[in-house]
């Protein structure tokens, strides 16, 4: 698989990170259907936006870059995104495109002027067949400055010459002048490298389908390699139904999410909806989605603490394997996992210890592909103290009622009762004793 990476000129918001919850998904689920999956994500570290942002800010374009990729870093690591096989930077691999470059003009499909180096959509009977584009009807290509120098108005840039005013250290020497990759030839090169000529998947978010991923597909080819034979995309994260951006100014950043929503609800809210769908955030949609994933958390640790963690054959539900094999279907997956939770507690108000194992083992399994599991160790650490101490002291206050009961206070408990009804605390007394879940 190669999943196209961000491009580090700022720090990550939700709609950035959509991609990488998608197809981290895609390869847990292969993997679990017992593919030997490589991985490659890349980071682009240097392109027109870098630079600017970063003289903007009065910081080495390096430095600003480094600085971002490891906000993206950090992002995908706290939403529990398991780590690529390579993560290839583009600045590290412009030999790569450099000899590239000198294949597709030697096969007529690219040409030099002034530095700069193009290619010519128009010696690529294919152009658009990706993206569902008719040559003609495509506008000129807006990665450069000028159409003067270009054969044809929709001629990309492969590499771009150096200007005056940039940085010395953001251009490297080749036979056509000092100057810098064009976006798009990176992907090709680097894919390439680690994946060879032709490899399985491709992916990235819809925004990228044109023009960056039919110009990847364009110039691959041209140059004699098979390059992906399937390609998939996510879509966006909206807000007032417009792209998540930083132009809209209508971000809302990784690191300042999780600062007041759990990391693992977050996952949650962006893997639960279909990858192809549009997710138009709202406060109230995202906090929804945790009260939905405290239900299954509650009863995993409810059952853990009944059972066993380990207890129960981890075998997915039928429902779960069809839902995911059926081009990753996460809503029909995320129900079925619902589902089986429900099986799960109705076996716990039972006393049903079998019942409760199996439900358990079969809800991890279905929760393990979808990076959700309660009870995997990444979820541990702050969040895993947060949930004892909240148990500890429900138990306090439930130590307490029992106590005002004992007594004969039945208005002391009853207040007990109410005050936790109010923080979203249902309190149920059963044969086996009084017992707590979280509700809305």
């Amino acid at each position: 698989m190669y999943v196209c990476g961000l491009t580090v000129q700022g720090p990550p918001h939700i709609g950035h990170v959509r991609f990488a919850l998608a197809f981290d998904v895609l390869r847990r689920w292969l993997q679990h259907s017992g593919h030997d999956v490589t991985y490659v994500r890349n980071v682009t570290d240097v392109d027109d936006k870098i630079l600017a942002r970063s003289a903007a800010a009065g910081e080495p374009w390096w430095a600003w870059a480094y600085e971002n990729e490891r906000a993206a870093t950090r992002a995908y690591e706290v939403l529990g995104t398991l780590p690529p096989t390579y993560e290839p930077r583009a600045t590290g691999h412009v030999p790569e495109m450099v000899e590239l470059i000198g294949q597709l003009i030697d096969r007529g499909h690219a040409y030099a002027v002034d530095g700069d180096v193009y290619f010519d959509v128009r010696s690529f009977p294919g152009y658009g067949e990706l993206s569902g584009q008719r040559l003609g009807e495509l506008q000129p290509a807006a990665d450069t400055e000028t159409d003067e120098r270009k054969r044809d108005p929709r001629d990309f840039a492969l590499w771009k010459a150096h200007k005056p005013g940039e940085p010395e250290t953001a251009s490297w020497p080749t036979p056509w002048g000092r100057g810098r990759p064009g976006w798009h030839l990176e992907c090709s090169a680097m894919a390439e490298k680690y994946l060879g000529p032709e490899f399985d998947l491709h992916g990235g978010g819809l925004d990228l389908r044109f023009p960056h991923h039919e110009n990847e597909r364009a110039q691959s080819q041209a140059a004699g390699h098979g390059f992906a034979r399937y390609w998939l995309h996510n879509a966006w994260v909206t807000m007032g139904g417009e792209k998540m951006s930083k132009s809209l100014g209508n971000t809302l950043l990784v690191d300042e999410v999780v600062q007041r929503v759990r990391p693992v609800e977050l996952r949650y809210y962006l893997v639960a909806p279909h990858y192809r769908s549009t997710i138009e955030f709202t406060e109230a949609a995202l906090e929804e989605a945790g009260v939905a994933y405290r239900r299954l958390e509650s009863f995993v640790r409810r059952a853990a603490e009944r059972v066993g963690a380990d207890a129960g054959k981890q075998v997915l539900a039928e429902a779960f394997t069809a839902a995911m094999d059926d081009d990753l279907a996460t809503p029909a997956a995320v129900a079925a996992v619902h589902e089986a939770v429900t099986a799960g507690n109705t076996a716990l108000a039972a006393d049903d210890h079998e019942g409760v194992a199996a439900a358990l083992g079969t809800v991890r399994a279905m929760l393990g592909v979808l990076g959700l599991d309660p009870l995997d160790p990444h979820w541990a650490g702050g969040g895993e103290r947060l949930v004892d101490v909240t148990d500890g002291l429900v138990q306090l206050a439930l130590e307490q009622r029992t106590a005002a009961r004992a007594r004969k206070d039945y208005a002391s408990a009853d207040a007990i009762r109410n005050q936790l009804g109010a923080l979203g605390v249902q309190v149920e007394d059963t044969p086996q004793g009084t017992r707590w879940e979280l509700t809305t």
